[in-house]
């Protein structure tokens, strides 16, 4: 699409009485940017700086109203009056750019973290979430009175902190929704037993709402298909809309999907890159149809401006939210009204620096913007005086590498790239080249292009030795190297055995119609990441009998949840065996014998016509090694993979941060650190 398609996306449009510069807002998305349970300074410049992007409102992730529902330190809440101060120094920095708020209001019900707050879960009943989860505390009526006041007195204080307006969440499987579900309310009370008895503790929720904020603009966000049996479904959830509506002011309807729950259906809602583009926009589209005097938002795995002005042209939505391409660029509206579209960092909807991280209870981050969460550091960086210039060599053309040169050239250095493979990209390039996982070579393009913007001397098949860059060696005169080398696979052989592939000649062969990868193939899966799943499951769509093997207790223990609920429903339809707790003790033949990690039994795997090995890879710093050793060489830096084996989250950030601070990286990382 060109500039023109995304005019109407870009045009004001106003929700009742609240203005919008834009029909592009951000939706709520958890940060982690929270300090005991209230917005900080830094959560206040990551909004800020999407506001100064262009968009036109910002919802913020949840705010829990109640401490039952209060996550770790990290998350949000209003549990008190104490906390608007900190709440107007958010509206204030959104406002100043001429982006409206609105609070995001919720409890999370029975996936609380109890273990956090070592109190019990809240919920209609006493079923968990997911299998092997706390059990919640069946809620009483007084414990239904207390969330209704707390619903209210939150959004009493978020007009006090002067927010445009308020959320309600009565989807993704939290609270309100657990009330409004079959699948989670088996009450015969009140609050149970029918659709009406169901709907009554949202029908209080927002009754208490209007009465503490009345005036407050309140919008609702409800998930359209619950994707579990006997839960809700989009007829079920434009009914129950089209009853509040009709009862309350509402200004707008946010259609989501899904419901917390440990199945696919947590794996839809921050879909990946495997899901299709807009793969649930007829959710919004449904509303639109049915509901026509409800302005309808929409959420649906959008990656791009043209592609939510699709949803706005077929009249499917009036807003649209696109929250990870906010993360990757918060400059995506402003670049797009410049006429600068082809300057945006694209989200790879890899969910690894976003969702990923949340798992982990660590602020988010960002595979292609390593700024995420540091934006005040950042702009101070920049702000300070140029540093003396330096004449820099980067040897390597990865994630690590481009990033570092880019951030030394705009730094003022004088840069050169050097890579020894005739393209740019590294192991990265390779990994886009699986099926399923394309988008990864996103990455790659826009670092590519924004390298060739810049005065930075790129040099492709060109390899480098230690002995090039000492006095009199052909590349002497450098003041900086940074070693940006990446990592080699790591490869196991079984004497006796089938043939084994490391992981690059696997990616390899996935492109051979010749493959020597056929008939029933065994994948060592040492490190529980991307790389095995996804050739995994490549083998198997062509037919391949897989059988994955693991030392470890859990199954791709570093793929975050959301993506790997998805993951397992696919891998299971493929017919994927798992075998968990196992290595590889022996092979004969066609025979693989497989070792229980714990008991040290063994048992026999028959008919395997290949192995592929993905091991633990080993960092390739023999550059890195040889220029440390040496008095004569010059300052060397080494990054990414070469400094040691991880993903390109890491990659980037530690290019990003070498290229900024070459005089002292430890320094830079110290001062990127203090974020709070």
């Amino acid at each position: 699409m060109t500039s023109t398609d995304i005019s109407t996306l870009l045009s004001p449009v106003s929700l009742g009485s609240v203005h919008l510069r834009n029909r592009v807002f951000v939706p709520g998305h958890t940060t982690n940017f929270g300090h005991a349970n209230s917005p900080t300074g830094r959560l206040a410049a990551y909004h800020g700086e999407r506001a100064r992007g262009g968009v036109g409102l910002i919802v913020t992730e949840g705010i829990r109203v109640h401490p039952t529902s209060a996550g770790r330190h990290i998350s949000l809440g209003s549990f008190d009056d104490a906390s608007v101060p900190a709440y107007e120094a958010v509206a204030r920095a959104v406002q100043t750019h001429g982006t409206k708020l609105f609070a995001q209001l919720l409890h999370t019900g029975r996936q609380a973290n109890g273990d956090a707050t070592r109190t019990a879960a809240w919920s209609p009943g006493t079923t968990p979430w997911a299998a092997g989860t706390h059990i919640p505390h069946a809620m009483g009526r007084t414990d239904i009175a207390t969330v209704v006041r707390a619903f209210g007195a939150a959004a009493r204080r978020m007009r006090q902190a002067g927010f445009d307006g308020v959320e309600i969440h009565l989807g993704h499987g939290h609270l309100i929704e657990q009330f409004l579900s079959p699948f989670t309310n088996t009450r015969t009370d009140a609050y149970g037993g029918s659709p009406d008895g169901r709907l009554r503790f949202a029908r209080e929720v927002l009754t208490e709402v209007f009465a503490q904020a009345p005036g407050l603009p309140t919008g609702i966000r409800v998930s359209a298909d619950e994707f579990l049996p006997g839960g809700l479904t989009p007829p079920d959830m434009v009914g129950i809309v089209d009853v509040l509506r009709r009862e309350f002011p509402l200004l707008y309807v946010h259609v989501s999907h899904a419901a917390y729950h440990g199945s696919y259906s947590l794996g839809t809602q921050m879909a990946d890159m495997s899901f299709r583009h807009a793969q649930f926009r007829h959710h919004a589209a449904l509303f639109k149809r049915e509901i026509p005097a409800l302005p309808v938002l929409a959420v649906c795995r959008l990656d791009s401006l043209p592609e939510a002005a699709a949803l706005v042209a077929a009249d499917e939505a009036d807003l649209v939210g696109l929250a990870r391409p906010h993360i990757a660029d918060p400059y995506l509206v402003r670049r797009a009204e410049e006429g600068r579209p082809h300057d945006v960092r694209s989200c790879l909807a890899c969910n690894q620096g976003c969702v990923g991280r949340l798992e982990a209870n660590l602020p988010i981050a960002c595979v292609v913007n390593p700024e995420v969460g540091a934006e005040r550091e950042w702009a101070a960086l920049r702000a300070a005086p140029p540093a003396p210039v330096r004449r820099v060599l980067v040897v390597g053309g990865g994630p690590a590498g481009m990033e570092a040169a880019l951030a030394a050239h705009r730094a003022g250095h004088e840069v050169t790239l050097a890579e020894a493979r005739p393209a740019l990209g590294g192991r990265i390039s390779v990994a886009a080249t699986v099926p399923g996982r394309e988008r990864l070579g996103l990455m790659v393009t826009d670092l590519a292009r924004e390298l060739a913007g810049r005065a930075v001397d790129v040099r492709l098949g060109e390899r480098v030795t230690a002995d090039d860059l000492l006095p009199g060696g052909r590349l002497d005169g450098f003041d900086d190297v940074v070693v940006a080398t990446g990592a080699r696979p790591g490869r196991r052989e079984l004497p006796g055995g089938p043939p084994v592939f490391d992981i690059l000649e696997t990616v390899s062969a996935l492109r051979d119609p010749h493959s020597p990868l056929r008939g029933t193939v065994l994948v060592r899966d040492d490190q529980g990441t991307w790389a095995a799943a996804s050739v995994a499951e490549a083998l198997a769509r062509e037919g391949v009998r897989v059988h994955m093997v693991s030392p470890t207790a859990s199954f791709a223990s570093k793929i975050t949840t959301y993506s790997k609920l998805a993951l397992t429903s696919r891998m299971g339809e493929l017919g994927i065996r798992s075998h968990l707790m196992r290595d590889v003790a022996a092979a004969d033949g066609d025979t693989v014998v497989l070792r229980d990690t714990l008991c040290g039994h063994t048992e026999e795997l028959t008919g395997v016509t290949a192995v592929v090995d993905v091991g633990l890879p080993v960092a390739d710093d023999t550059l890195y090694r040889e220029l440390d050793a040496r008095t004569d060489a010059p300052r060397v830096h080494v990054v990414g993979d070469a400094n040691a084996p991880r993903t390109a989250l890491e990659a980037g950030y530690e290019g990003r941060l070498a290229g900024t601070f070459l005089t002292d990286a430890v320094t830079g990382a110290g001062l990127l650190a203090d974020t709070h």
